[in-house]
């Protein structure tokens, strides 16, 4: 059984929760793209880990992680990230493999990616991690791949300030290499878990292009980045949350108006956490977006639905709910391609009652309060996906089950 895990809007959505949930019954978890720009927080046993390269399954004793060839790795903050989850107790040596086919992140990468992206027609607000430089690189056929640090001619192809920063880490990256694709034949009988990073509407593609990702972030890069064929994905997973946030700049259609909805957007942020993990940055917030829902359900050929923070709108008398645009003087209910027409949109919003209920105290869905049900409902009705887990907090035990993920259908 192989599952993927993605985020279904821009981010942020608690991909890192639910890949750690999923991951007590995996064999095996793959992060299959992004680099040191992510993050995902995981809370278990009233600790709380901050992973940006490491996937989220390293946490569980005895579990195999794999940083699939979608990757690009900066190995001072992998070394750095993995020292500090040593220091938290996890004993990640000899579970922690690479493939030999990711690439890897220079220092000098970094700088360029924050001159670059002032230099652009629209700015992005990269975070100047170097992610998508060294994604260019790699386009450009000029990047540098963890496997290549086995080779003695390429070695001494590389710039001198470029083997002063890689000599310390080589013998550690060679340590942990793997060929990816063969390693993954003997997991074809098994439970793997591919866990995406960003969400779908930052993958490069079918994003919201310029304001994107350079890597895949959409489910077929799992194929691509995790070392096996399209026809072996047995389950795609969407994660989202109750609201929609983005970081940085770009296109929001549903972004609360800070004139008018500005303590809501306040309110959001602070009850939900709002700030980047990676960064630091408030995210912007706004009405859950079905529109932009639906168009990653469907690009995605996402199978289920996990909904995250819906404890977010406890307190709310009422919901609002984006379920269409007004373009141009138009309504429209498709996802538009380009950035200008989406910065030109207004949002439809659709109002429910709140259930004014502490749903992290609830274990089961059956005794959600009926209004959250009905809220629920709707997003399915109008995605046409089931939505088969809910979370209502951070721990691993504020998480509801519908429907077992690991059961083929």
């Amino acid at each position: 059984m192989h599952l993927v895990v993605i985020g279904a809007q821009w981010g942020d959505e608690g991909k890192g929760k639910i890949v750690d949930y999923l991951a007590s019954e995996a064999d095996l978890v793959v992060r299959f793209s992004g680099g040191a720009n992510a993050g995902h927080t995981i809370v278990t046993n009233d600790i709380t880990y901050k992973l940006h390269l490491v996937p989220s399954g390293i946490v569980y004793p005895e579990k195999h992680v794999v940083l699939g060839s979608g990757m690009v790795i900066d190995p001072e903050a992998l070394f750095s990230e993995l020292a500090t989850i040593k220091e938290q107790g996890v004993d990640w040596e000899g579970r922690v493999h690479i493939s030999d086919r990711a690439h890897l992140v220079l220092p000098d990468y970094k700088e360029i990616d924050k001159t670059t992206d002032a230099k652009r027609r629209n700015p992005i607000g990269t975070t100047g991690r170097g992610i998508g430089i060294a994604y260019a690189q790699k386009a450009n056929r000029d990047g540098i791949r963890v496997g290549d640090l086995t080779e003695a001619n390429f070695l001494k192809s590389l710039r001198d300030n470029e083997r002063e920063f890689l000599a310390p880490y080589i013998e550690k990256l060679n340590s942990m290499s793997i060929n990816l694709a063969a390693y993954m034949v003997k997991y074809d009988e098994k439970r793997v878990l591919f866990e995406g990073a960003q969400g779908a509407l930052l993958d490069l593609d079918i994003g919201t292009y310029p304001f994107v990702s350079s890597g895949y972030s959409a489910a077929a890069g799992a194929s691509m980045g995790g070392g096996v064929g399209p026809r072996k994905i047995d389950r795609v997973m969407g994660v989202f949350k109750a609201y929609t946030t983005r970081v940085g700049n770009g296109p929001f259609p549903s972004e609360f108006d800070p004139k008018t909805e500005g303590a809501l957007e306040n309110m959001v942020r602070e009850i939900g956490r709002e700030y980047g993990v990676t960064t630091g940055r408030p995210r912007r917030c706004g009405y859950l977006d079905l529109v932009a829902l639906r168009y990653a359900c469907r690009t995605n050929s996402i199978d289920s639905l996990v909904l995250t923070h819906l404890d977010v709108y406890d307190t709310l008398d009422e919901i609002g709910v984006c379920v269409g645009y007004e373009l141009d003087g138009k309504t429209i209910t498709d996802f538009p391609s380009t950035a200008s027409a989406l910065d030109r949109i207004k949002p439809v919003v659709k109002s429910f009652p709140g259930w004014k209920k502490t749903l992290t105290k609830v274990a089961k869905y059956e005794d959600l309060p009926e209004k959250a049900k009905t809220y629920i409902a709707f997003i399915e009705e109008f995605t046409k996906t089931n939505v088969d887990i809910v979370s209502v907090g951070y721990n691993r035990d504020e998480t509801m089950i519908r429907k077992d993920m690991w059961t083929r259908s």
